[in-house]
């Protein structure tokens, strides 16, 4: 399917549901456009000039338009009812369990992204405008001893574990951006002040670009991160290794 619509590389569970609605328009488009291309035809050899020279101003005699139009409308609904938002209330409304997934908390920035992980407290430490400066651009309360083991990894990376659910929290420090994983069929904007959560779960190991959607200034086509999809072995790994320069975005840098 992906193949035949051309689709990006298919690398998160609930993707499939999102190609599966776009393959459904793509049908009813396809069906449209045929039959009024077709309709068109039609009416261009039934009523020529040389068969109608006298225009007639009656219209339509019938109520068929009525009736195709009213099978379109249905069919939207069905797509709509049926598909869009019962898919959208499951991906909205039944969120995996912290317990059980991998929390990261994603904070945009023109023109880069920030990733945080609460640590092995499971919490993540305070957060103030006050306290934002160039070694501590996330704003970390340093203070705040749920602070003290977050991890920052460096600018526009994020590591998470294959086949679990991903639970980020999206947010903004400055203007309007979005957060978008084209592979994984993710996309959510970021608000500043808001922290706004979207889950994900990971099928397949490999790095996915993260972009932009929302032009954000000048540099928006820079605005570039990745996404590392790697065994639970070798996250671990990741997360030890991070675990050594823990707070040190909140206590003036990494050591």
């Amino acid at each position: 399917m992906t193949k035949l619509l051309g689709l990006p590389f298919l690398a998160s569970e609930h993707g499939a549901k999102v190609d599966h609605l776009i393959l459904y328009m793509h049908w009813l488009m396809g069906v449209l456009f045929i039959g009024w291309m077709a309709y068109f035809v039609y009416v261009l050899i039934r009523f020529r000039k040389s068969r109608h020279p006298k225009a007639s101003y009656q219209g339509a005699q019938t109520h068929a338009s009525s009736y195709l139009e009213g099978a379109v409308a249905l069919v939207e609904g069905i797509l709509l009812m049926g598909f869009a938002i019962p898919w959208w209330a499951e991906a909205v409304d039944k969120f995996p369990s912290e317990k059980d997934a991998t929390v990261i908390s994603v904070t945009a920035e023109q023109f880069a992204w920030n990733s945080r992980y609460p640590g092995k407290d499971g919490i993540f430490g305070k957060q103030d405008v006050r306290f934002i400066s160039a070694s501590n651009p996330l704003g970390i309360d340093p203070q705040d001893p749920n602070a003290k083991d977050d991890i920052v990894p460096p600018l526009n990376e994020i590591t998470v574990p294959i086949n679990k659910p991903v639970i980020a929290y999206v947010t903004s420090k400055d203007v309007i951006h979005s957060f978008k994983i084209n592979a994984l069929r993710v996309t959510q904007d970021a608000i500043p002040g808001m922290k706004i959560p979207v889950w994900f779960k990971p099928t397949h190991e490999g790095q996915f670009l993260i972009n932009c959607a929302q032009l954000c200034g000048n540099s928006h086509y820079f605005m570039k991160g990745y996404l590392n999809v790697v065994s639970q072995e070798k996250y671990d790994q990741w997360l030890a290794e991070k675990s050594k320069t823990a707070g040190g975005a909140a206590t003036g840098g990494f050591e």
